[in-house]
């Protein structure tokens, strides 16, 4: 199974971007997918998931509001609309699929290569 991650970049604070997470070689519909981030000197911390029906999402508390996970089945690919981006938001998002539907690191088994966001002041 591979995970591909884009669509990072430099933004300015209160602006948007868009996240990828495009999968192969797995059962894209039966997993969970979720986002992660990771700022420079810090552990990797959840940001979201989404259920394999999409019927469900769960958002930590700094994100949510701002943020939406969605997928789309048929193309195998999760999005993370990210909006009213602040310069905490700064970090390598990583995304991350697997069968159970958990809210840490450890319970993924498979995860996409990261994309670093930068949100200027």
């Amino acid at each position: 199974v591979q995970l591909q991650a884009s669509g990072g970049g430099l933004v300015q604070a209160g602006g948007s971007l868009r996240l990828s997470c495009a999968v192969s070689g797995g059962a894209f519909s039966r997993y969970t997918m979720a986002w992660f981030r990771q700022a420079p000197g810090k552990e990797r911390e959840f940001v979201t998931r989404i259920t394999w029906s999409g019927r469900n999402t769960y958002y930590a508390d700094s994100v949510r509001g701002r943020f939406t996970i969605s997928r789309d089945n048929a193309k195998n690919t999760a999005y993370l609309q990210m909006n009213s981006l602040k310069p905490e938001d700064t970090a390598v998002y990583y995304c991350a699929a697997d069968y159970r539907g958990l809210s840490y690191p450890s319970g993924y088994v498979y995860w996409g290569q990261g994309t670093q966001v930068t949100v200027s002041s």
